[in-house]
C-alpha cells in the first residue's frame, strides 16, 4: 500500500486539517500519517484557541515517521508560526520526500486566522521554497505573490511569481473568484487550467485541506502532477456536493461519499 504524511495542525471538529487530510487519505487508498504542529479548538463557526506543538516534538514526529514507514509523498498544511515553518522545512530538506505539497493556510473557512502575519515572510522565504507543489487560494496567493487577483490573467502571472520564489509549481484555487471553480496550475513550463461547475453551498469546511490531501494521494500513487489536480478536484467536486448539513457554521465535506447512498 501506498503511503502520505500529513504535516498540519488537527481540527477537533473532524472537517479540516489532519482529520481531513487522513480521511481523504483513507478513502483514497492510501495509509495516512500525521505529525501535529498545533492543537487547534475550532469548530465549524469559530477557532476558539490554538497551541503549538513544541519545535522538538514536531521534528521527533517527523523524525518517527521516516525512520520507520517512509512517506511516498508528503502535504503540509497549517504552519501557524515561524519556529514551526523552520523545523519542518529543515526536516523535511534532511529526508528530502519525493513529492512535498504545502497548503500554506493562513485562514480557516469562518474567516478566523490560522497563521500569525509575522509569519507570512517565513513561509515565503522558508516553506515556499521546497514546494513540489503550492496550493493558495486567491487570498493567500495574493498575499504570497504581492499583487491583486481579479481575473484569470492575474493568477497566471502570480503563479509565475510564486514559481520566481522558489516553489517548483503552483496551483492557485479559483473558489474565492466568481462564476464556475477554475483552477490554475503552472508547473514551471505549462499552464493547466480545470473547472468545475460551482456549487452553491455553506458547507465547505475543509475543501483546501481535502484537495491538497487527495493531491498528494494521487501523487504518491504515482500519477503525473496534472492528472493527480484533476483527479483531486474531480474528488473534492463530488466531497462538496455531497457536503454534510453538520454545526451551526460551514459544514464539512462528505470524504467518504462514493462508499454510502
Amino acid at each position: 500500500m501506498k503511503t502520505a504524511l500529513s504535516i498540519a495542525g488537527s481540527d477537533c471538529s473532524g472537517g479540516a486539517g489532519i482529520q481531513a487530510d487522513l480521511k481523504t487519505m483513507s478513502a483514497l487508498g492510501i495509509f495516512g500519517m500525521s505529525v501535529i504542529v498545533s492543537v487547534v479548538a475550532e469548530n465549524t463557526s469559530r477557532v476558539i484557541s490554538i497551541q503549538d506543538i513544541s519545535p522538538k516534538l514536531i521534528a521527533d514526529q517527523i523524525d518517527a515517521v521516516f525512520e520507520d514507514i517512509v512517506p511516498d509523498a508528503v502535504k503540509v498544511g497549517m504552519l501557524s508560526s515561524p519556529a514551526c515553518m523552520q523545523t519542518v522545512t529543515r526536516k523535511l530538506t534532511q529526508y528530502h520526500p519525493k513529492h512535498i505539497v504545502i497548503d500554506p493556510v493562513m485562514y480557516a473557512k469562518n474567516g478566523c486566522p490560522l497563521m500569525q502575519e509575522t509569519a507570512i515572510d517565513t513561509l515565503i522565504h522558508t516553506v515556499v521554497p521546497i514546494a513540489s507543489l503550492l496550493t493558495p487560494n486567491i487570498p493567500e496567493a495574493e498575499k504570497i505573490a504581492d499583487m491583486s487577483i481579479q481575473t484569470l490573467e492575474d493568477m497566471k502571472i502570480a503563479a509565475q511569481k510564486i514559481t520566481a520564489l522558489g516553489a517548483k509549481a503552483v496551483l492557485i484555487k479559483g473558489g474565492h473568484a466568481a462564476g464556475d471553480a477554475t483552477d490554475l496550475l503552472f508547473d514551471g513550463q505549462n499552464i493547466y487550467t480545470f473547472t468545475e461547475k460551482r456549487i452553491q453551498t455553506k458547507n465547505t469546511h475543509g475543501t483546501g485541506c481535502t484537495l491538497s490531501s487527495a493531491i498528494t494521494a494521487y501523487l504518491a500513487q504515482g500519477e503525473a502532477l496534472p492528472k493527480a489536480v484533476e483527479k483531486a478536484k474531480q474528488y473534492v467536486t463530488g466531497a462538496i456536493a455531497h457536503a454534510l448539513p453538520l454545526g451551526k457554521g460551514c459544514g464539512p465535506t462528505h470524504h467518504f461519499y462514493q462508499f454510502y447512498n
